[in-house]
């Protein structure tokens, strides 16, 4: 019941939106489904497998989420939406981690009897559409952008961004804050800042060479914003 508790908690202080731990109990599809899988994975645990395997798809009907009853999940769980989460058989979820819609924590192979799912770390965050595919691990304090795809292993305190996901080294890491802190709007552009990276070193290179850049076809963005004759469609 420890647990339950703390599933019920997380979703009421990590959603801005929630009123009341009452709102959030009776209208959280979230968390009526870990509340589902937990009761599920303790069947799985006693060899009650059919239903425990039946009670995760009646659960999956009602809220839209598919959690695999041999999943581990840790206590403290926030899934916010949810539609479209999907958690593996082998999957391991820690402590405090917060999961948005559309997640998929997959497989990468067919064999049986073997760890086919990723293990996420605590107090990581998923972003809205992240796939995590694969026995691989997601180091704690962890934030995995929105739609990235993630095939290997992320050390503690990562930011992983793109498709596939590359890793970027978390900064500032505040311990101190205990809201999930993923904010969608400053995560890097790692092509778009190559890309201006690449740039700069043409023009560089043609100062140096005649001494003064060439007018290039290709454009910068200006705040965010790419513009030119090339990009007319």
């Amino acid at each position: 019941m420890r647990n339950w508790r703390r599933d019920l908690y997380a979703a009421r202080d990590r959603d801005p939106a929630a009123r009341s731990a009452l709102e959030v109990a009776l209208l959280y599809p979230g968390v009526h489904a870990i509340w589902a899988h937990r009761v599920a994975h303790r069947l799985w645990q006693r060899d009650q497998r059919f239903l425990g395997r039946a009670l995760s798809q009646m659960a999956r009907k009602f809220t839209g989420i598919e959690i695999h009853p041999g999943a581990t999940i840790g206590g403290g769980l926030f899934i916010d939406h949810g539609m479209g989460v999907v958690i593996g058989e082998t999957a391991v979820v820690g402590e405090d981690v917060t999961i948005y819609h559309g997640v998929t924590l997959g497989g990468t192979t067919l064999d049986k009897g073997k760890k086919r799912h990723p293990t996420i770390g605590d107090r990581t965050v998923i972003g809205a559409g992240a796939k995590v595919l694969g026995a691989i691990v997601i180091g704690e304090d962890s934030r995995i952008g929105a739609n990235s795809v993630v095939v290997r292993a992320v050390p503690p305190k990562s930011v992983v961004v793109g498709v596939p996901g590359q890793i970027v080294s978390r900064s500032r890491v505040n311990m101190a804050v205990p809201e999930p802190d993923l904010d969608e709007a400053v995560l890097p552009d790692l092509v778009g800042a190559s890309l201006s990276s690449l740039l700069d070193r043409v023009d560089e290179l043609e100062t140096a060479i005649s001494g003064a850049p060439s007018h290039s076809a290709v454009h910068r963005s200006a705040d965010g914003v790419w513009s030119g004759l090339d990009f007319s469609i």
